[in-house]
């Protein structure tokens, strides 16, 4: 795990009734997540921990107090809020004991006497189930900010992408048809999204949804202009029929402002900020998460769908973003 991510959790708790040395194998596992450990034989402090911060898991050593373990990774489970970390019942190796374990919601089981590679193994693969579960957006089946943030990571030393895409009068159009429209607008878009990268690029592409009607896409370099081409022109094409044909034919509905006043709003457009790692040696996540939103925030202001991408440097004296340095592309309107 990265240094980024393991900081985003707070610990790793083990849950022992009883004090005892744990095997060896978890220990190494433990060590593996890159997070302090805690230790603790109460159930009530457990809960604490997992509801005032964020573990990346909790063990239960099950070896010698089943019942308490037990009881204790059912509370867990029973809140939804707690309910997403992942739960590991460490046992003695009875079957009995297993089927009670996956009982009471563990994600997984694992006893001493199981070889300890397979043990490393599935302790692994528990946390990289738990994390797509957790990352994935429900409504698109999209990752999330986490998988957004390895994708970039694991790209260092290659030249690509990071592409920001965001709806115009997203907010107006759902006030106007309601929530479901609304989510079915979002599906469309991740859609699109979704079979333009991985068409066009492969597995070399890839896409994640950072909520609501904004989405990323990292791509490579080379493949900037024609992926971001494809998507504005196809959006274009379809965003019309996801209106009334009055307000398709007429290209605008009314709705109101915050203060209540009318106003015409037009149909639904796509801004894509696009960052690149041409002129920058920085590419960690965090600056790159801010270039690709200042991008977006400035091909919003742009009419129609637009993807404008960054030509900056890094040099902290260079002219401010303007369209010297930035390059505008979309579909005539």
């Amino acid at each position: 795990m990265s240094v980024e991510l393991a900081s985003a959790f707070t610990n790793a708790i083990v849950f022992q009734p009883i004090e005892a040395e744990l095997p060896a194998t978890i220990l190494e596992w433990l060590e593996e997540t890159g997070v302090p450990i805690s230790m603790t034989s109460s159930s009530e402090d457990m809960l604490m921990q997992a509801l005032r911060g964020r573990p990346r898991l909790v063990v239960f050593d099950a070896r010698s107090d089943l019942p308490a373990s037990l009881d204790a990774c059912l509370r867990l489970k029973r809140d939804a809020y707690t309910g997403v970390i992942p739960a590991i019942v460490l046992a003695q190796g009875s079957t009995r004991e297993t089927i009670l374990a996956l009982g009471v919601d563990a994600d997984e089981v694992v006893s001493v006497t199981t070889d300890p590679v397979e043990t490393l193994s599935r302790l692994r693969a528990c946390l990289t189930r738990s994390d797509r579960n957790i990352w994935v957006h429900p409504s698109t089946r999209l990752p999330g900010a986490g998988a957004i943030t390895q994708q970039i990571e694991a790209r260092r030393g290659t030249q690509f992408a990071v592409c920001y895409a965001d709806l115009d009068h997203f907010k107006e159009f759902n006030d106007r048809y309601g929530y479901t429209e609304g989510d079915r607008v979002i599906r469309i878009l991740s859609t699109l999204l979704h079979d333009t990268v991985y068409g066009m690029c492969g597995h070399e592409g890839f896409v994640g949804h950072i909520g609501g009607d904004d989405f990323i896409f990292i791509i490579p370099r080379p493949a900037l202009d024609d992926v971001c081409t494809e998507i504005v022109t196809i959006f274009d094409q379809l965003i019309g029929y996801q209106y009334s044909e009055h307000d398709r034919r007429a290209g605008y509905f009314f709705g109101k402002d915050r203060r209540g006043h009318l106003h015409r709003v037009p149909l639904m457009t796509l801004s894509i900020g696009v960052v690149t790692n041409d002129r920058r040696t920085s590419t960690s996540p965090a600056v790159i998460s801010q270039l690709a939103t200042e991008m977006k925030t400035y091909a919003k202001t742009l009419p129609g769908s637009v993807y404008a991408v960054d030509r900056r440097i890094d040099d902290p004296k260079a002219t401010p973003l303007s369209t010297r340095h930035v390059t505008r592309m979309g579909v005539p309107q």
